[in-house]
């Protein structure tokens, strides 16, 4: 080859190994996105566009534009259902996350057996709900129940949990918090992570254990605190389960949850396009009280690298 002449140039080779590496990561990824395709964006486009037609799950589908808003707008049971989903889910989510935190704040002390306490707390969030439920709902029993034993015992009269209109709520938040496990873990991970040496300075400059733990571990772990907000508020706006099996929403639609109305809905009256927009009122709900809740957060959300949530 003579001096002028051009020398082919060839791709190096660890170019094409990452190429190779880009392949093996889109293909161990693929599974996860068909998947969250196939059954979470495809059933919410096709849930939005059911709102808006009239179909009952069987036969034609007849488009019937924004009809089933208006009339969800002008239904008694929404607001009921509305309301009784808030009211579980403002009172419910601080009451989970008090207890959530003084149960992990005791079991991150040195303990003696303190294993085997936080598998003890642990176990009924790997529970099935559904286990959890019946096992409330005979605690709750009005004739043979637990609590109801133990009122008789001191001689007080027993409380109609689960079927009084005035107590139904404030009982099933009472059992919601038998599942706090899971916050319990998280907030227990972020306490040990708080430094030792910033407690040790507290102290050494006359702070009480409480005022430690108010000015100092609390700022620290405030991530993990809106965190477990953010997921209780979510969880809570979604309850079925535990409406569904201990009260089937009653006693008159008093623990008439939100998605216990979109079942019925749904699949008791066949009214899907009605589901359905039910369905997309509530993931606007969840989506502004989530976005409030970031706005918010960083008037009190403190992140060590100084930056704010979202």
């Amino acid at each position: 080859m003579g001096v002028g002449g051009s020398v082919p140039s060839k791709k190096p080779r660890w170019s094409r190994k990452v190429k190779a590496d880009n392949i093996a990561g889109y293909l161990f990824l693929a599974p996860w996105v068909i998947g969250f395709l196939a059954f979470t964006v495809g059933p919410m486009l096709a849930s939005g566009y059911l709102s808006l037609t009239k179909y009952s799950g069987f036969g034609a589908v007849k488009w019937i534009a924004f009809e089933n808003y208006d009339k969800i707008f002008q239904d008694d049971l929404f607001y009921t259902a509305l309301y009784n989903t808030s009211y579980y889910a403002f009172l419910g989510v601080p009451a989970q996350l008090l207890v959530a935190l003084c149960l992990a704040v005791l079991l991150n002390m040195k303990l003696r057996y303190v294993n085997v306490f936080r598998t003890v707390y642990y176990i009924p969030t790997v529970t099935p709900a559904v286990a959890n439920v019946f096992l409330w709902v005979w605690i709750f029993n009005f004739d043979f129940g637990l609590i109801n034993s133990l009122l008789r015992l001191v001689g007080i009269s027993p409380v109609n949990w689960l079927w009084d209109p005035q107590i139904v709520k404030p009982a099933l938040i009472l059992m919601s918090l038998w599942s706090v496990g899971q916050q319990m873990v998280i907030f227990l991970a972020a306490l040990q992570g708080v430094s030792e040496e910033l407690l040790e300075a507290a102290s050494i400059d006359g702070a009480t254990n409480f005022r430690r733990f108010l000015r100092i571990t609390i700022p620290l772990i405030s991530p993990v605190i809106f965190l477990n907000l953010i997921i209780g508020i979510i969880n809570l706006f979604q309850t079925f389960t535990v409406a569904f099996i201990a009260t089937k929403g009653g006693p008159i639609n008093s623990s008439l949850f939100y998605v216990l109305y979109i079942y019925r809905k749904g699949f008791e009256s066949f009214s899907m396009g009605y589901a359905s927009g039910l369905a997309w009122i509530l993931f606007m709900i969840i989506l502004v009280i989530t976005a409030i809740q970031f706005y918010f957060a960083q008037n009190w959300v403190y992140y060590e690298s100084g930056g704010a949530p979202g």
